[in-house]
């Protein structure tokens, strides 16, 4: 591997991971007893419409069996809660209580924090560059 690549892959690897760390502490320090993964399932039911076990694990790119398992851990510790489609009583609908409003509250604003530190340190007078190259790295990843 030349320089350049093995800087760009080092450079990934610990931005990612140092990103994890970071997130999972400021959750830790909000009191908040989810685990990452527990936030993103939480997050993934908050982003779609209507919240079937099928669709959460197609958005969590995860099967059903393990949404499954996410969503009685997370309906035990009181952060969810089933209830059965009125049209259709063989769908089952998760929702978020109000304390997973609150952990998504706390998760949304370590992302503001984290964004306006980056857009603020890089001092740009334009934000292109940055987004262009995010953009381009995203999409390379969707692929």
């Amino acid at each position: 591997m030349n320089d350049a690549r093995k800087v760009i892959n080092e450079l990934l690897v610990k931005l990612f991971n140092r990103i994890l760390i970071i997130e999972h502490e400021a959750l830790k320090e909000a009191g908040i007893p989810l685990s990452m993964n527990e936030v993103h399932v939480l997050e993934a039911i908050d982003d779609l419409d209507m919240s079937t076990m099928s669709r959460i694990a197609e958005k969590l790119h995860i099967t059903v069996g393990s949404a499954t398992i996410a969503i009685d851990t997370l309906q035990k510790k009181g952060y969810v809660n089933r209830k059965r489609d009125k049209n259709d009583r063989r769908r089952v609908i998760v929702e978020l209580t109000s304390d997973a409003a609150e952990v998504l509250d706390v998760h949304d604003r370590f992302h503001d924090e984290m964004i306006t530190a980056v857009i603020d340190d890089f001092e740009l007078e334009e934000n292109d560059i940055l987004i262009d190259a995010l953009k381009k790295l995203s999409d390379y990843f969707k692929a």
